[in-house]
């Protein structure tokens, strides 16, 4: 039960710790509302236009391929770490791991989410 009850007393603190400082950070601090406050900011160039453009779904798709062959490097890492440990079995695993990750890319690539056009 005592384990619990420090669970409760960090949760209790790392909840008081966030709110106070959002509250005494918005007490402290000046409150200038300004025109040139309000627009928007992109690499310090004035902004021209509307902000609410459109992009390519093909940057999200390939964003999103980066992240999925990321986080296959993370879990070939680990797994190269202890292969000796694990055996043969953890290597057909792999192998059926890498496998479905090829196969995935290999549909990508059928459907040219690749191509940078």
């Amino acid at each position: 039960m005592n384990e619990y009850i420090v669970v409760v007393v960090f949760l209790i603190l790392g909840i008081l710790f966030t709110v106070g400082s959002l509250v005494f950070s918005y007490l402290v601090r000046e409150s200038k509302p300004d025109v040139n406050k309000s627009l928007t900011y992109e690499c310090g160039e004035s902004p021209v236009g509307d902000a609410w453009i459109q992009f390519n779904l093909r940057y999200y798709i390939f964003a999103l391929l980066f992240v999925i062959f990321d986080v296959e490097v993370i879990f070939l890492f680990p797994w190269a770490v202890v292969f000796k440990k694990i055996g043969i079995f953890a290597l057909i695993e792999m192998f059926i791991f890498l496998g479905i990750l090829i196969l995935g890319l290999i549909y990508a690539w059928k459907k040219k989410a690749l191509e940078w056009t």
